[in-house]
């Protein structure tokens, strides 16, 4: 077997083994220990990784511009970060992204493992701290309350561009089924209850409306996160950090990822401040409510098939019970719920945690920076699912929809303008009582001609405004 070789580091509580191997360092190790509490690791999520890279080289081509950083300092920690965005080294955050201490585990462990890689870089080994170190150099002018809220405002941007794909690839979706079914009448309900005509396609059509305004809201809410408050240090007030290195850190932020990046007005009142991911998780709220009516309506509009609504079939994923043969459950909608469910938990928590600011600081940013990651993260993977494994495969039972309009007493509403709301009342009334169908007992009244009576029905004239020119007979 071969031996676990070790390197020793230390810090204010004492010197601690750390593996040879790993690029973390003494305060990561000590994060592992003490914040044994969920499953969700940095490591889990690579956007959240790539802030802190683009922070850490902001801040270092910063420093070596105000003559902090030695080229070679500099151009090590510039090439560590970049191996960051391509995906390596990625296994050395190992820390649960909920956290104590307001994030300072996070960002030294970005600070160790950029130090150690940028020391392997220079020549050295990690832990040959005389060269380079993670606080006085990576870290060099930042504190974590500023460098830690701008790597997850530029991590959540970058997530935020991604998932804008996953939800318009939805919209999509059911703007293609609005125009599969756009011939297809049915009724439509209003309290569970018939109410008047429609197209199925009109049904999938307002699916994709009310999802497509919220595109232009969570861009808008989106873009807050490009304001940092980088240069703050540890309160706002730029102790540590030289003149000028605010302004130089933006712009090279801006190079780096090239988005407009600016810095905050007041850098005091910003680094307490944690209402941009308040506003930009209420907006995934609102989302998943929508796609959870989306998904309400779906079980509903499937439901049976013999002794439900039947109106459209979904596709089959997988038997539906361990006792009851034939049986076939709406199981991707049912995922979807409760994806929707977990988003607006999150969103609970994070506007909680954003409410416990106090004085100069919120130490429950990482509570909130790990909720808005998930809620990204598990609704894009939903909004797939959604997808592939349930829309794109929707049928309509148009029979079944034609015999549900010829079968409902809404379709009286339909001549409500032409015969007068007491004759639909009273032929309403009598619908109910007897059985029989709205079309025929209009005719057996001798209310309307059989002509003028299909002319009303007509589905064009049914499921939009219309005028026409017709009068009862009496």
């Amino acid at each position: 077997m071969e031996e676990v070789k070790f390197r020793i580091e230390s810090d204010l509580l004492g010197e601690r083994q750390i593996p040879a191997d790993k690029l973390y360092g003494v305060q990561t190790l000590r994060g592992i220990e003490n914040f044994r509490i969920s499953k969700f690791l940095l490591s889990d999520y690579p956007l959240f990784i790539y802030g802190l890279a683009w922070t850490k080289e902001a801040a270092a081509i910063a420093n070596h511009r105000l003559g902090l950083l030695t080229d070679a300092q500099k151009d090590a920690i510039v090439t560590a970060c970049h191996e960051l965005l391509e995906g390596k080294h990625h296994e050395n955050f190992p820390i649960d992204m909920i956290q104590g201490g307001a994030g300072t585990t996070t960002n030294m462990n970005a600070n160790e493992v950029i130090c150690n890689r940028a020391l392997q870089i220079m020549g050295h080994q990690a832990g040959e701290f005389q060269y380079l170190t993670p606080n006085d150099h990576v870290n060099g002018s930042q504190s974590t309350n500023d460098a830690y809220p701008t790597a997850i405002h530029l991590g959540l941007y970058a997530s935020h561009l991604k998932f804008r794909t996953h939800l318009i690839n939805l919209i999509a979706a059911l703007r293609k089924k609005s125009t599969e079914f756009a011939h297809v009448l049915k009724m439509g309900r209003t309290q569970l209850q018939d109410a008047v005509p429609m197209t199925l396609g009109q049904t999938f059509s307002g699916f994709a409306s009310i999802l497509e305004a919220e595109v232009e809201h969570l861009d808008y809410a989106a873009e807050e996160f490009l304001e940092v408050n980088m240069g703050a240090t540890a309160i706002g007030t730029g102790i540590c950090a030289e003149p000028h290195y605010a302004e130089y850190v933006i712009e090279a932020l801006k190079q780096i990822t090239g988005w407009n990046v600016v810095l905050a007005k007041d850098l005091v009142g910003a680094t307490s401040d944690t209402s941009v991911m308040i506003s930009y998780s209420s907006e995934l709220k609102r989302i998943a409510v929508k796609v959870n009516k989306i998904c309400n309506d779906l079980r509903l509009l499937s439901s049976g098939p013999r002794s439900g609504l039947n109106e459209i079939n979904l596709p089959p994923m997988q038997p539906g019970s361990s006792i009851m043969p034939g049986k076939v459950n709406p199981v991707i909608p049912e995922v979807m719920s409760q994806i929707c469910y977990k988003v607006m938990g999150n969103d609970l928590t994070v506007t909680m945690a954003g409410d416990a600011a106090q004085m100069e600081l919120n130490a429950m940013e990482p509570v909130m920076a790990q909720c808005c990651f998930e809620s990204l993260e598990i609704l894009a993977n939903g909004f797939d699912t959604l997808c592939e494994r349930c829309i794109n495969n929707i049928e309509a039972n148009e029979e079944v929809c034609r015999e549900h309009i010829k079968n409902s007493i809404g379709i009286v509403t339909a001549l409500n303008p032409i015969i007068g709301y007491k004759n639909s009342t009273k032929i309403a009334k009598e619908a109910m009582e007897t059985g029989k169908g709205v079309y025929d007992l209009v005719l057996e009244h001798d209310i309307l001609d059989k002509k003028d009576l299909d002319t009303i029905l007509a589905p064009e004239n049914m499921i939009s405004p219309v005028k026409l020119d017709i009068k009862p007979k009496h």
